[in-house]
């Protein structure tokens, strides 16, 4: 496995635009298009939000029910999410006229929004556009690019990678974007994700592979808490790179679902750096757990806590917030067995030993936690399970940026 230069154009047949329709941004590109030569096999993961976006439930149906697709269109700027029938019968419309314009089947189209929520679409600027996604679509990695550009919103980088492996003699790409700065949380969060493939595999194994891997990539990650009403992450296998197919879990499954995962890690990581005015990535490592389930429910807890997040913002070794957030999680463990590290870029240091800390320079601490990526490391000595959690720290920004958002 290798990775490579692009993102969702980078395997065979795959095509990419971006376009500025005025969905509510001026002077730049606020609407994508993926789209394939051939039709997809495809396989999707959704908000656990009890309240759901028009999107999602849209491509809900399209995943469980179309035999395949072909198109993705998506804006950014309005979520389509708590607008009623009105906003459900703008997916039908966006995919009729997506239809027309790029001559698949109306099914055969999903649809992605992100933004304001409670706002109506601007339908006819979004139908629009894409016609000139269509005038602008190719599949230069510099498509893929503008794409990723134009489905941010409070993001600060655009967000796309791509991995080869071989299966079955064959070489498979697998590319991906994605957009998420705020309102993540486990469980899926404000975020878009696409992952594009020409590996054939059959639908119920792509679904297994994704439903699999989401759990220890995108459902690892928080930024402020809150769970979106958007999230979606839509994977598109199009067959195209000739392998023999996979149908059961063989040696070229694992290697797929292997690739797929170092696609996804890295897209949630991203997220998760990038997180409405952080300035370091967060990731928190929980070893010698008893369990899987106990190792996700400690890590998550940490990663999610707010005076955790704000000891990193400080530069602050406060390890009393990590182990009082452990505490809270749900799970059981002895807290007078927890050793605790940090490590960065600038070197490792113990901070407590069996739950007493240790005598550590607090000088040194803050040099450790000063670097733009942090790690916490709790050692729980309870067995061999271990699970990590990634997240960012909460600054002033965060706040500033949230309290105007709509303006």
């Amino acid at each position: 496995m290798q990775k490579i230069e692009g993102g969702v154009t980078a395997a065979k047949g795959f095509e990419a635009a971006s376009a500025a329709a005025g969905i509510k941004y001026q002077g730049r590109d606020d609407m994508a298009l993926i789209y394939s030569e051939a039709p997809c096999r495809t396989a999707g993961t959704f908000t656990t939000n009890v309240v759901k976006a028009a999107p999602v439930k849209w491509d809900q149906r399209v995943v469980a029910e179309s035999p395949f697709t072909q198109a993705v269109i998506v804006n950014s700027g309005i979520a389509n999410a708590c607008t009623g029938a009105e906003g459900y019968g703008y997916c039908k419309e966006t995919a009729e006229e997506a239809s027309r314009v790029l001559g698949v089947p109306e099914d055969a189209v999903l649809v992605a929004s992100t933004g304001v929520i409670g706002m109506q679409l601007p339908i006819e600027r979004l139908k629009k556009g894409i016609s000139l996604l269509k005038e602008a679509k190719g599949a230069r990695l510099e498509h893929g690019t503008a794409a990723a550009k134009a489905i941010m919103t409070t993001d600060t980088v655009h967000k796309e990678i791509a991995v080869q492996v071989e299966l079955g003699g064959k070489t498979v790409t697998i590319g991906g974007m994605c957009k998420g700065s705020g309102m993540i949380h486990p469980n899926m969060c404000t975020m878009l994700a696409f992952v594009t493939t020409d590996a054939a595999i059959s639908r119920e194994m792509l679904q297994r592979a994704v439903s699999a891997d989401v759990k220890d990539t995108f459902n690892m990650i928080s930024v402020d808490g809150d769970t979106s009403t958007n999230d979606t992450l839509l994977v598109l296998a199009n067959g195209l790179a000739g392998n023999p197919e996979i149908t059961e879990e063989n040696e070229d499954y694992r290697a797929f679902a292997a690739a797929l995962n170092q696609v996804n890690t890295y897209l949630a990581k991203k997220m998760a750096g990038d997180g409405e005015g952080a300035t370091a990535l967060f990731e928190v490592k929980v070893v010698g757990a008893e369990s899987k389930e106990q190792a996700v429910a400690l890590s998550k807890s940490v990663v999610s806590s707010s005076l955790v997040k704000a000891a990193i913002y400080g530069h602050d070794a406060n390890w009393g917030r990590i182990l009082c957030a452990m505490g809270y999680s749900g799970a059981q463990f002895d807290p007078e067995k927890v050793d605790l590290f940090f490590e960065s870029a600038a070197g490792c240091i113990q901070i407590i030993e069996n739950g007493v800390a240790v005598d550590y320079s607090e000088e040194e601490a803050t040099r450790i936690l000063s670097e733009p990526e942090v790690t916490a490391i709790a050692d729980v000595k309870m067995g061999t399970a271990a699970a990590t959690a990634w997240g960012c720290d909460l600054t002033y920004d965060y706040v500033k940026i949230n309290a105007d958002y709509r303006s």
